[in-house]
C-alpha cells in the first residue's frame, strides 16, 4: 500500500510521488527560438531557458528533502510549463518540437509507465506530485495537538485542491493517446480528492472532540467524515480503479467509512439520551453496532491501530445500547423503530478543496514574456474589441440618460423657475453672451460719443474741402488781376479753363458730404427714437431687468414650502444620479486601462471563449449599476414632473413664463437695433476717413496747380516787362542767362529776335487728371494702407524742355467695393480709388476707425 502510517491511533494515508526519467528540455526550446525568432532572441532568453532546465532537473533528482521546498518547486515548475505550453508547440509534428518525450511511472503500480511527446502528461504528473506532497505534509504534523491537527487539516485541504485541479484541467488531456497511466485519470484524481477531504474533516472532528463540543455538533461533523470516505470507497470499488489499487487501500477506506458512521450514531445517541428519546437512541446505537460488525468481515490486512479504534467504539456502543434498552423496558416502554426506517443522519462539512487558481496562475510570471505567438495576439485583439464594445455601449447609455435629463428639465423650466423664485435670475446662455458683447463695446450709452466722432470727422472733411476751394479761388483772383493789368499781353489761359475738372470734383465731394450729413441725421434720429428700447442693455447686471417670480399673495393650505422643498430634494437626487453616472463612466475607462489579459492568454490552455467569458464578466457589475442608475432616473423624472406641475399651479408659473419671454424678446430687439445702429455708425466712420483721404489728395493737386501757375506767372511778368521796355537781343541773352538760374517753364535755348517780339505760345498748361463724373455717394475709397502711389498731378519740365508738357491723365483703376455695398446711396466718386497721401500733403487727422461691431454688418447707410 502506497501509504505512510501515522503515530496516532487513527491512521491516515499519504500519497507517494510519481517517478520520471531525465530529459533535455533546454536544447530543443533554444533551437526553436533561434529558428522561429532569432539567435539574438535566444540569447536574450537564455536565463529563462536555464531556469526551466534547472526546475526540470530538480524534479528528477529530489535534491532537497524538505517537503515545503519540494512543494514550492512543483508549483514553480507547473507555472513554467504553462508558459512553455503557449509558446512552444511540443508534439510529434515535424514543424513542432518533436525531440522531447516525457516519461512518467504510475504512483500505485511503479512497473507501469507512460510516454508522450506533448506537455499534457508532464503537467498532469506535476499536479499529481503536488497533491502527493501536500498529503505528506499533512501526515507529517503531530495530530496529538490542536495546532498539529489544524495544520494537518489545511495540508489535506490543499492536497484535495491539487487533485481537484488535476481532475478538472489536466487529466482528460493527459489520458488522450495510447500511452497513459491510471493514477492521473479523472476517476483516480476524483477519488484522491475525496480521500484528502475525508482526512481533513477527520482532523476537524478530532479538534471538535478536544474542544468539548456538544454531541449533536460532533455527530454532524463525524457523519461528514464518513460521507467523504464512502465516496472514496465507491470510486475504489468500480472500474477502472477496482483492479488498480491494493486490497489494503479498499479495506482501510471501508473501515474508516464504517468507523465514522458508527461514531456519528454514537454521538447522536448521546444527544437523544439527553432529550429522553430512548426509542430512537436504541435504534441509532443498533445501527452503529451493525455497521461495525459488518465491516469487520473485511478487515483482513487493515492496520492494527484502526482495528483497535473500531473495537473500542463498538464496546462503547454496546454498553450504551444495553443501558438504553433496560431504561426503556423499565421506564419508557417505547416501541423501538427499525434502523432502516430512520432518517439519514445530518452531515455538516467544514472543509472544501483549496482553490489552486491563484497558486498556479502563471499570468504574473515574466518568463518568455517577449515571445507572443500570433494566435495570442489575435485573441487579445478580439478581446479588446469586445471590451471596447461594452465601453461604447455603456457610455452611450450614460450620455443618453444625461441628455434626457437635460431635455426634460428644460421642458419643465427647471431649475430656472426655482432660482427665479429665490432671486437668482438667469438669461439663456446665447442671449447673455450677446448682452455682454454689447456692454463690452460701450452699450447704448456709448453711442453718443460715436455720433460726436461722426460729427468731428464730417467737420474735418468740410474744412479740407473749403481749404482746397480757397486755393483755387485765390489763384483765379490773382490771374484776373494780372490779365486786367497787362491786357492782351497776358496770353496764358484763364484759370477757370484749367481748374474745371478740379472744381467739379470738389463740387461732387461737397454733394457727398451733404448726403452723408443727411445719413448722419437719420442715425441720430434712430438713436433718439430707440433710446428707450435700448436702455435695457445698460442695466447691470442685465438679470435685474427680468421679471420676478413671487409667492402667491393668498394660500388656502399654506403648503408652498413643502411643495418647493420636495421639488428641490428631487432635483438634488437627480443631480446625485448624474454624478454617479460620471463616476461609473470613469470607472469603466479605468477598468479598461488596467485590463491586460495578455499574460492570461499566454498561459491559457483551454478555450479562449471560456477565458473571454470569465474576463468580460468583471464588467457585469458596472453594467448592472448603470442600468440601475438609468432606471432610478426614469422613476425620479416622473416624480419631478408631478411635483413641478404642482409647483407651477401654486406659484402661477405660466404667467411668469409669459412675462419673462416678453422680456427676452425686448432684450433681443434692443440688441438687434443696437447692432444696426452700431454698424451704421461704423460704416459712416469708414466713409468719412476714406473720403478724407480723397479730399486731401485733391487738395494736394490744387496746391501743386497753384504753385505751377505762380512760377508761370513770374516768368510771364518778366517777358511782358522786357517787351514793354524794348530790350535788345543782348539784354535778352543776359536776362536769359539770369533766368536759367530758376526752374523756368518752357525754355530750351536763347530766343531768336523773332521770338523776342512775339508772346511765347502757351501750347500746354497744367491739365489735371480727368476723372469720371460722380454724383452722390458711390463705393467707398480704398482703406488705409493702400499701396498705390499717384504720380504728381502736374509736371514741371526741366530747362531743356522746349515747351510746357501737360501732365498725362492718370489711368484710374476700376472702382472697387471694399465694403460690400456703397456706404451712402448714389456715391460713385473716383476717390474710392484715391491713392496714398503724397509726401508733403496735409497730415491725416487723428481719427481712427473703430472695428465693426462683431459679427454683424449693417446696411443702414446702404438702405437710406
Amino acid at each position: 500500500m502506497a501509504a505512510s502510517p501515522s503515530t496516532v491511533a487513527n491512521i491516515m494515508l499519504a500519497i507517494f510521488e510519481k517517478k520520471t526519467t531525465q530529459i533535455d528540455i533546454y536544447r530543443p526550446l533554444r533551437n526553436f527560438i533561434a529558428f522561429h525568432y532569432s539567435e539574438r532572441e535566444a540569447q536574450n532568453l537564455e536565463d529563462d531557458l536555464q531556469t526551466v532546465k534547472e526546475l526540470r532537473s530538480d524534479i528528477e533528482r529530489h535534491s532537497d528533502p524538505s517537503l515545503t521546498t519540494r512543494r514550492d518547486l512543483l508549483q514553480s515548475y507547473y507555472r513554467a510549463l504553462c508558459l512553455v505550453e503557449t509558446r512552444f508547440p511540443i508534439s510529434p509534428d515535424k514543424d513542432h518540437i518533436n525531440s522531447i518525450s516525457f516519461l512518467w511511472y504510475d504512483a500505485f503500480k511503479p512497473k507501469l509507465k507512460a510516454t508522450q511527446q506533448n506537455i499534457h502528461l508532464e503537467k498532469a504528473a506535476v499536479l499529481f506530485n503536488l497533491g502527493a506532497v501536500y498529503s505528506q505534509i499533512g501526515l507529517s504534523y503531530d495530530r496529538n495537538t490542536v495546532d498539529g491537527r489544524r495544520q494537518a487539516s489545511h495540508a489535506f485541504i490543499a492536497a484535495a485542491g491539487a487533485f481537484a485541479y488535476l481532475r478538472d484541467n489536466a487529466s482528460i488531456k493527459a489520458s488522450i493517446g495510447s500511452s497513459t497511466t491510471l493514477d492521473v485519470s479523472v476517476e483516480c484524481a476524483g477519488m484522491l480528492e475525496r480521500l484528502m477531504l475525508a482526512q481533513a474533516q477527520e482532523c476537524v472532528f478530532e479538534n471538535t472532540i478536544a474542544k468539548g463540543s456538544t454531541p449533536g455538533v460532533c455527530a454532524k461533523i463525524s457523519r461528514q467524515v464518513g460521507v467523504y470516505y464512502e465516496e472514496a470507497l465507491a470510486a475504489l470499488n468500480v472500474a477502472p480503479l477496482s483492479q488498480h489499487f491494493d486490497k489494503s487501500w479498499i479495506c482501510h477506506v471501508q473501515l474508516k467509512a464504517a468507523l465514522f458512521y458508527a461514531e456519528a450514531c454514537y454521538r447522536y445517541s448521546l444527544e437523544l439520551h439527553e432529550k429522553e428519546e430512548i426509542a430512537e437512541e436504541i435504534a441509532r446505537l443498533r445501527s452503529g453496532v451493525n455497521a461495525l460488525v459488518n465491516t469487520k468481515k473485511y478487515s483482513k490486512g487493515a492496520a492494527q491501530q484502526l482495528l483497535d479504534a473500531i473495537s473500542k467504539l463498538e464496546a462503547n456502543l454496546k454498553r450504551n445500547l444495553e443501558r438504553a434498552v433496560k431504561e426503556n423496558d423499565r421506564v419508557y416502554l417505547m416501541r423501538v423503530p427499525s434502523p432502516d426506517s430512520l432518517p439519514p443522519l445530518t452531515a455538516f462539512s467544514l472543509v472544501k478543496p483549496m482553490a489552486m487558481n491563484e497558486v498556479l496562475d502563471a499570468s504574473r510570471e515574466k518568463m518568455f514574456a517577449s515571445l507572443v505567438p500570433d494566435n495570442s495576439a489575435k485573441a487579445l485583439s478580439r478581446y479588446t474589441e469586445m471590451v471596447d464594445d461594452i465601453i461604447r455601449t455603456q457610455a452611450e447609455k450614460l450620455q443618453q440618460a444625461s441628455e434626457l435629463t437635460r431635455v426634460k428639465l428644460k421642458e419643465m423650466d427647471l431649475p430656472d423657475s426655482i432660482l427665479a423664485l429665490e432671486g437668482n435670475f438667469t438669461l439663456p446662455t446665447d442671449l447673455k453672451e450677446d448682452v455682454e458683447a454689447v456692454q463690452i463695446s460701450g452699450g447704448p450709452a456709448g453711442l453718443e460719443a460715436e455720433l460726436q466722432q461722426l460729427k468731428d470727422l464730417r467737420r474735418v472733411n468740410q474744412e479740407l474741402l473749403v481749404q482746397a476751394e480757397e486755393l483755387l479761388q485765390k489763384e483765379a483772383r490773382e490771374d484776373s488781376q494780372f490779365r486786367s493789368q497787362f491786357g492782351t499781353r497776358w496770353t496764358r489761359p484763364q484759370s477757370s479753363t484749367l481748374t474745371k475738372n478740379l472744381q467739379d470734383r470738389l463740387n461732387r465731394f461737397a454733394g457727398n458730404l451733404k448726403q452723408a450729413s443727411e445719413s448722419d441725421g437719420r442715425i441720430e434720429r434712430s438713436v433718439r427714437e430707440h433710446s428707450a428700447l435700448m436702455s435695457i442693455l445698460d442695466r447691470r447686471p442685465i438679470e435685474s431687468a427680468l421679471p420676478t417670480l413671487a409667492r402667491p399673495i393668498m394660500s388656502l393650505d399654506a403648503n408652498e414650502d413643502a411643495v418647493l422643498g420636495a421639488l428641490k430634494q428631487s432635483l438634488r437626487q437627480l443631480e446625485t444620479l448624474g454624478a454617479q453616472r460620471a463616476g461609473l463612466e470613469d470607472m469603466l475607462k479605468e477598468m479598461k486601462r488596467k485590463d491586460d489579459i495578455l499574460p492570461k492568454l499566454m498561459t491559457s490552455t483551454g478555450s479562449y471563449e471560456d477565458l473571454f467569458k470569465k474576463e468580460i464578466s468583471k464588467y457585469d457589475h458596472i453594467c448592472e449599476e448603470i442600468a440601475q442608475n438609468i432606471e432610478a432616473q426614469e422613476h425620479l423624472l416622473l416624480q419631478i414632473q408631478a411635483q413641478n406641475d404642482n409647483f407651477s399651479a401654486i406659484f402661477n408659473l405660466e404667467d411668469y413664463k409669459v412675462s419673462r419671454e416678453k422680456c427676452y424678446k425686448q432684450i433681443e430687439a434692443a440688441i438687434a437695433k443696437y447692432r444696426e445702429i452700431k454698424d451704421n455708425i461704423n460704416e459712416g466712420l469708414k466713409f468719412y476717413v476714406t473720403l478724407q483721404d480723397a479730399i486731401t489728395n485733391v487738395k494736394q493737386q490744387c496746391s501743386d496747380f497753384v504753385m505751377t501757375r505762380n512760377i508761370q506767372c513770374r516768368e510771364m511778368i518778366e517777358d511782358v516787362q522786357r517787351q514793354m521796355a524794348g530790350l535788345s537781343f543782348q539784354d535778352a541773352k543776359t536776362n536769359g542767362a539770369y533766368n536759367n538760374n530758376y526752374p523756368s517753364v518752357g525754355h530750351q535755348a536763347p530766343r531768336s529776335s523773332s521770338q523776342q517780339t512775339n508772346p511765347r505760345p502757351q501750347a500746354s498748361y497744367y491739365q489735371p487728371p480727368e476723372h469720371p463724373p460722380m454724383a452722390g455717394y458711390g463705393p467707398p475709397p480704398p482703406p488705409y494702407g493702400s499701396t498705390h502711389q499717384l504720380p504728381p498731378p502736374y509736371h514741371i519740365p526741366h530747362a531743356s524742355s522746349s515747351q510746357y508738357l501737360p501732365p498725362q491723365p492718370q489711368q484710374q483703376p476700376p472702382a472697387s467695393n471694399e465694403y460690400g455695398q456703397p456706404a451712402y446711396p448714389g456715391w460713385r466718386g473716383p476717390y474710392y480709388n484715391a491713392h496714398a497721401q503724397q509726401p508733403g500733403s496735409v497730415p491725416r487727422p487723428p481719427y481712427t476707425i473703430p472695428a465693426p461691431y462683431p459679427p454683424h454688418q449693417s446696411g443702414y447707410y446702404k438702405q437710406q
